[in-house]
């Protein structure tokens, strides 16, 4: 059994929108500790064999400017790869980096995700996209200390997990100042939807 509310903490979170060429983006980022050193935390991130054990197989040219695709999901381009610290990806029709720098004790991890600011319109769009990353990088830190069960990211302990994310989620949407109330709470019922399908959602 692992806390559930130590895990959520461990996160930080923050939400921003910004222009881009042709439109308008919202981004998730994401910063977590790893009790693991960075070489060990980025061949997790980095290699197929490894990849497939927490997150999904992958197949394709996996050096910069190669492309890529994860099984059942997203595929796109590796725009920029700096073992053992940095990568950056298409994900999709978004853009997805990852850095890495050790701390105290082990290694420090940086995610951005940025994300079309449709269909929502507003930063509200965070909760469909970082809920999501959140459970992902917890089954990363499980695996990386040996207790990773495969198909636990479905489990009900999964779910208490991504309820309490949610609601960390649409406070970090609603410090950034980028949606108003009625937006973050239709975020949030469409994250419990999809993230917590089997708890009460008047708790959400």
């Amino acid at each position: 059994m692992f806390d559930i509310t130590r895990q959520v903490t461990s996160v930080q979170r923050v939400v921003s929108q910004h222009s881009v060429v042709g439109g308008a983006q919202v981004s998730v980022l994401l910063r977590r500790n790893y009790v693991a050193p960075i070489e060990e935390l980025w061949r997790a991130l980095t290699e197929p064999d490894r990849l497939r054990r927490w997150f999904l197989p992958i197949t394709g040219e996996l050096r910069e400017g190669g492309r890529y695709q994860f099984e059942g999901n997203a595929g796109g381009q590796i725009l920029r790869c700096a073992a053992p610290r940095l990568v950056k990806i298409t994900f999709g029709d978004s853009v997805l980096e990852v850095r890495l720098a050790e701390s105290d004790d082990g290694t420090g991890l940086e995610m951005m995700h940025s994300v079309p600011m449709e269909p929502t319109s507003s930063g509200a769009g965070a909760l469909f996209v970082g809920p999501g990353w959140d459970v992902d990088l917890l089954v990363l830190d499980r695996y990386l200390r040996g207790e990773y069960v495969p198909g636990w990211e479905n489990s009900a302990a999964a779910q208490e997990f991504s309820q309490q994310a949610i609601k960390a989620w649409a406070a970090a949407t609603a410090d950034s100042g980028t949606a108003d109330g009625d937006q973050i709470a239709a975020g949030v019922a469409a994250a419990s939807a999809r993230f917590t399908p089997d708890l009460d959602q008047t708790t959400a």
